[in-house]
């Protein structure tokens, strides 16, 4: 029943959170965190389109990638097992470099860019790894990889649940933005290494 339940969590946050970029499309996007942003770095055309590729092929992810995790459809409906795998591999390989670029003009400097721009790394690697592992037939390798891919993409929901409670916390949006820009992903990869584990040992 717990396992249900946690599963039933783990798809609303990912399908709210994919759905999350909509609002730019329809309200003033000078909000949330981009009120932290210069007129100068909203006004440029190419972080715009990086950043817009990130956010909506993002979302795509989000949205298309916690349905892998589902045994049924992986069983029973293996074409379309494969083709949202498709669709989720190249939402990522474009979210993932789109997100390395913008890193560089994140908010906070150096140390919230590193932590930005090595998120994408890692997502960009865990996904093409993933994808070289079930071309080679190696199903297990290829289940592990998508587990750290799908950790490293689940940062989207989880800058979001810890950025608000931290900056409550610190009263300081920088300090907050600066811990998150880590605190978003590392722990994630850690959960992700602790269910490849549990697998291994079944």
């Amino acid at each position: 029943m717990a396992k249900k339940g946690l599963w039933i969590l783990f798809a609303v946050f990912a399908t709210l959170i994919g759905l999350y970029p909509a609002i730019y499309f329809f309200v003033d996007r000078k909000f949330g965190l981009l009120n932290s942003k210069s007129a100068v770095l909203l006004a440029n055309i190419f972080w715009n389109v990086g950043f817009y590729t990130h956010i909506i092929f993002g979302g795509i992810a989000l949205l298309t990638g916690w349905i892998q995790f589902s045994s049924k459809i992986r069983v029973k409906y293996i074409k379309l097992h494969r083709n949202i795998g498709m669709v989720y591999l190249v939402a990522v390989m474009l979210s993932s470099l789109a997100g390395v670029y913008i890193g560089f003009f994140a908010t906070g400097g150096f140390i919230t860019s590193l932590g930005f721009i090595t998120l994408g790394l890692v997502w960009f690697y865990t996904t093409a790894k993933a994808y070289l592992y079930i071309k080679a037939k190696k199903i297990d390798q290829h289940q592990k990889m998508m587990v750290y891919s799908y950790a490293a993409c689940f940062a989207a929901v989880t800058l979001r649940i810890w950025l608000p409670l931290l900056t409550m916390l610190f009263g300081n949006f920088l300090k907050a933005y600066l811990i998150v820009a880590w605190l978003s992903w590392v722990p994630n990869l850690f959960v992700a290494y602790l269910i490849n584990r549990k697998a291994a040992v079944k």
